[in-house]
C-alpha cells in the first residue's frame, strides 16, 4: 500500500455552509467562486481540495467530477475523472463528468499540450479521490463507533463486515465534509484497480453523435454577432488602404472595422503572424462571408517576402557550415571520421505543414467596460487569459474563460490569437461576438510546422562497428535535433550541431514538435547504417541500446535504454520479424518522446507502382494505461496521421504567400490509404503513466520509408514521399 501526504495543500481546503440535503464537495478550490445551479445546490457538500480535480458527492450517492484540462480529442475528459473515481471507489455508472472552466488562482497546469495531462495529474488526481474516500470512511466510523480499519468500500458503499452494516456515500457525505483533512491517505495497489485499466466510452460520445452543442463553433448567445477577419495575403505585407463602403451596405452587416491585436507583454503562446486585421461584423456567417468578398483592400510590402526555394537554399547553406558551439560533443568525432573504414552521409528534409483541424478557429467574446467573458476551443486558457488582460487593459481576475470541446488541436490551439482577436473585436463594437475563421483564413494565417533539414554522418570501423556519429540540423525558427536523445550515449564519438533560420512566417508546435520530423530522419538513417554494416536493423539498434545500458557515454542521455530496447523486442516478437511473406516488404522504427517509448513494424505491398500499407504492429511503453479503448484510439490516430503527412502533405510559399489554402491543394490521407489493420501491444510494467497523445506519430514515417525502400530499392529522404522519385514509379 502506498501512502501519499496531503499536507502540502491542506491550506487549500475551504469550508462552506451546509448545503440543502447534505452532500460533500471535495476537489479544487478553483471552483469555489462558481455559481451552482439549483439542482447542484440540492447536493452541495462542504469542502474543496485544491489539486488537479474536483468531485461533488450528492446525498443520493451520485458523484459529479469536473474534468480540469482542455479536451482536444485525447479523451482526458473521460480518463482524468476515471483516476479520481478509482481511488474514490465509486461505480463509474454513478459518475457525471463536466468540463471545468479556467481559474488561474486555484488550478495547476490547466493546459492540453505535450501529452502531459495524465502524467502531470496522476498523483494529484489519485489523491483527490483517495482523500474523499478516507473522509467518508471516517464519517461512517464515527457514526457506527467503530475503527476505520474495520471498514471497506466498494462502488460507493461503505461496509462493516462484523456487524453487517452498510451505508452509501451520499448518506455520510455531509458529515464527511466537516471532518479534518487527513495528513496522509493510502492509495490503491494497481493490482486492485477496478476502473483504471478498463475500457470506458467517451463521456461526450452520446452528445457528439446526436449533435448536441459541445464545440466552440456551436456557441450561441443572446445578442451575439458573427465576426470574420481579413489578413494580409502574404507574410511580409501590411494593409495600405481599405474601402469598405460596399461591404457595409450589404444585408445583415453591422460594421467593418480595423483592429490591432499585437499583445504588448507577449508570451510564447502569442504568435508573430498578422496583427493588423480587418474585421467584418454582422448577423450571420453567410452574410459576413459575402461582405468579406466585397472589401477593397490594397496591400503593401512591409518586410522580406520569403519563398520555399529561398528557404531550401538557406537551410542547405546552414547545413554546410560548422557551428561555433556544439549542442553536444562526446569523445573525438573528428578523429573517428578521419580513421573510419566507411562513412555514410545522408540529408533529410521536410516541408512546412498546416494543422488543418476539423473545426476551424473560432471564439466567443463578450467584453464589457470592466470585465470580459470568453468561451471557445483553446489548449492554453491560462495564457489566453493573460494575453486578453494585457490587450484589453482589464484585470485578469475579471476575465472569465470557459472551455468547449475542440474539433482537433494538434498544437494549433496552443496559440490563442483567435481568442484575443474575438475579445478586441467585441470591445470595439461593444457587443458579444463569435469570431469564425474560414478554412482559407486558417491555412493562410500561419503557426505552421516549420520546414527542416538535417544531415547525418556515421563512421564505421573495419569490423563494421559504429565508432562515430555526427548530426547537423537546421530549421525555420529552430533546429529539429534533440542533442541528448538516442543514439547519444551509445556512441563513443558523438557530435550534434544546430542551426536556426529566422523567419517572419509564423511557426509553432505541430503534433510531437520536432520529433515528428527528426524521428523519420534518425530512424531512416540508422536503417542505412545497419545495411552498410551488414546487420539486421533491429539487432543493430539493440546492440546500441546494450552499449547505452551497460556503459553509457555522457551523463545527459534522455532515455532509458532498457525500456527503449523493450519495445523493439516486443514488436519484433509480435510481428514475427524475420518471417516475411513473399511480396510483402517490411520496415522498422523506434522512437522516444513525451516520456514514452514506441516501436513499429510496417508491412507494405506495391499496387500499381504505389505502396499500400497492409499492417502496422506497434509496441508502446507508456506506463499504466488508464483507458485501453481510448489509448488504442490515440495510437491508431497518431499512426494514420503520421502516414498521411509523411506521404502527401506539404505547404509551400511564393513571395511570402501560402500556395495551398484549402483541401483541394493541400493533400491529406484518404480512407483507402490508411493501413488495413493496426495491432498494438502495451508494455505492462506498472510504471506511472507517461505521454500517449503524440508518441505513436514520430516513428511511423521512418518505418514506412524503410519498408518502401525494401519494396523499391530506393531510399526516401524528402517528405512528402509522394514527390520523391521512388514514388513516381
Amino acid at each position: 500500500m502506498t501512502l501519499i501526504r496531503t499536507t502540502y495543500n491542506r491550506r487549500s481546503f475551504l469550508k462552506a455552509s451546509t448545503a440543502a440535503g447534505g452532500g460533500m464537495v471535495l476537489g479544487f478550490s478553483w471552483l469555489a467562486s462558481c455559481t451552482p445551479t439549483e439542482a447542484e445546490i440540492k447536493s452541495m457538500p462542504e469542502a474543496w481540495f485544491d489539486i488537479n480535480a474536483f468531485l461533488k458527492i450528492g446525498d443520493n450517492g451520485i458523484v459529479t467530477i469536473m474534468s480540469p484540462n482542455p479536451e482536444i480529442g485525447q479523451n482526458v475528459k473521460t480518463s482524468m475523472p476515471m483516476i479520481i473515481a478509482e481511488e474514490l471507489d465509486v461505480s463509474w455508472d454513478d459518475v457525471i463528468v463536466e468540463q471545468a472552466p479556467l481559474d488561474t488562482q486555484k488550478y495547476k497546469r490547466q493546459l492540453a499540450g505535450g501529452s502531459q495531462s495524465i502524467r502531470q495529474g496522476w498523483q494529484s488526481l489519485r489523491m483527490a479521490g483517495a482523500t474523499a474516500r478516507r473522509m467518508l470512511l471516517e464519517a461512517a466510523a464515527k457514526q457506527w463507533e467503530v475503527s476505520v480499519d474495520e471498514l471497506t468500500t466498494s462502488e460507493g458503499v461503505i461496509k462493516h463486515e462484523a456487524s453487517g452494516q452498510s451505508i452509501g456515500y451520499g448518506e455520510v457525505a455531509s458529515a464527511a465534509a466537516g471532518l479534518e483533512v487527513p495528513e496522509e491517505v493510502p492509495l490503491k495497489d494497481p493490482k486492485d484497480f477496478k476502473i483504471i485499466g478498463t475500457d470506458r466510452k467517451n463521456v461526450d460520445g452520446p452528445k457528439i453523435v446526436t449533435g448536441e452543442p459541445l464545440f466552440g463553433i456551436d456557441v450561441q448567445e443572446e445578442g451575439m454577432l458573427i465576426a470574420m477577419i481579413e489578413h494580409p495575403p502574404a507574410f511580409g505585407m501590411k494593409m495600405k488602404s481599405l474601402d469598405a463602403s460596399a461591404a457595409k451596405g450589404m444585408p445583415g452587416i453591422k460594421d467593418v472595422i480595423t483592429v490591432n491585436t499585437a499583445v504588448e507583454d507577449r508570451q510564447w503562446s502569442d504568435t508573430n503572424a498578422f496583427t493588423e486585421l480587418v474585421a467584418v461584423v454582422g448577423n450571420t456567417t453567410w452574410e459576413v462571408m459575402q461582405a468579406k468578398k466585397a472589401l477593397k483592400i490594397e496591400w503593401e510590402t512591409d518586410t522580406a517576402a520569403e519563398s520555399t526555394d529561398g528557404h531550401d537554399k538557406e537551410l542547405d547553406r546552414l547545413l554546410g557550415q560548422a557551428t561555433k558551439k556544439a549542442a553536444r560533443k562526446d569523445g573525438n568525432p573528428d578523429a573517428a571520421f578521419k580513421n573510419a573504414a566507411q562513412v555514410i552521409e545522408r540529408t533529410y528534409a521536410a516541408p512546412f505543414l498546416a494543422h488543418n483541424t476539423m473545426e476551424p478557429m473560432n471564439f466567443f467574446a463578450n467584453v464589457k467596460e470592466d470585465s470580459a467573458e470568453l468561451l471557445g476551443p483553446i489548449q492554453t486558457p491560462e495564457f489566453l487569459s493573460k494575453s486578453v488582460s494585457s490587450i484589453l487593459g482589464i484585470d485578469e481576475e475579471k476575465i472569465a474563460i470557459g472551455m468547449t470541446r475542440m474539433g482537433g488541436g494538434f498544437g494549433r490551439r496552443l496559440y490563442g490569437h483567435f481568442g484575443v482577436e474575438a475579445a478586441v473585436i467585441s470591445q470595439k463594437v461593444k457587443a458579444p461576438v463569435k469570431l469564425v475563421y474560414t478554412r482559407e483564413d486558417d491555412m493562410t494565417q500561419g503557426t505552421y510546422r516549420p520546414d527542416y533539414k538535417v544531415t547525418y554522418r556515421a563512421a564505421l570501423d573495419a569490423d563494421n562497428n559504429l565508432i562515430g556519429f555526427h548530426i547537423r540540423g537546421a530549421g525555420t525558427n529552430g533546429s529539429p535535433v534533440f542533442a541528448n536523445r538516442y543514439p547519444a550515449g551509445a556512441v563513443e564519438n558523438y557530435l550534434v550541431e544546430n542551426h536556426n533560420k529566422e523567419s517572419n512566417i509564423s511557426t509553432g508546435a505541430w503534433r510531437a514538435p520536432r520529433s515528428n520530423f527528426i524521428a523519420f530522419a534518425e530512424q531512416s538513417f540508422l536503417d542505412e547504417v545497419a545495411e552498410a554494416a551488414g546487420k539486421d536493423p533491429i539487432e543493430f539498434r539493440l546492440e546500441l541500446f546494450d552499449k547505452a545500458a551497460d556503459k553509457p557515454v555522457g551523463e545527459r542521455n534522455d532515455y532509458d535504454a532498457a525500456r527503449y530496447a523493450g519495445v523493439l523486442k516486443l514488436v519484433k516478437e509480435k510481428s514475427g520479424w524475420g518471417k516475411e511473406t513473399s511480396g510483402v516488404f517490411r520496415g522498422v522504427s523506434a522512437y522516444f518522446c513525451h516520456n514514452s517509448y514506441v516501436a513499429q513494424v510496417v508491412d507494405v505491398v506495391m499496387e500499381n507502382n504505389a505502396p499500400k500499407v497492409q499492417k502496422v504492429w506497434c509496441a508502446v511503453d507508456c506506463g499504466i494505461v488508464v483507458n485501453p479503448m481510448a489509448a488504442l484510439n490515440q495510437i491508431e490516430g497518431g499512426i494514420v496521421d503520421g502516414i498521411g503527412h509523411a506521404m502527401y502533405s506539404a505547404l509551400s510559399f511564393k513571395d511570402g504567400q501560402p500556395e495551398q489554402n484549402n483541401f483541394h491543394t493541400y493533400r491529406l490521407i484518404r480512407h483507402p490509404e490508411a493501413p488495413l489493420s493496426i495491432e498494438t501491444h502495451f508494455v505492462d510494467n506498472g510504471i506511472d503513466p507517461t505521454g500517449l497523445g503524440e508518441p505513436s506519430l514520430p516513428p511511423i514515417a521512418a518505418a514506412l520509408a524503410n519498408a518502401i525502400s525494401k519494396a523499391t530499392g530506393e531510399r526516401l529522404y524528402q517528405q512528402p514521399f509522394i514527390t520523391d522519385k521512388a514514388m513516381l514509379g
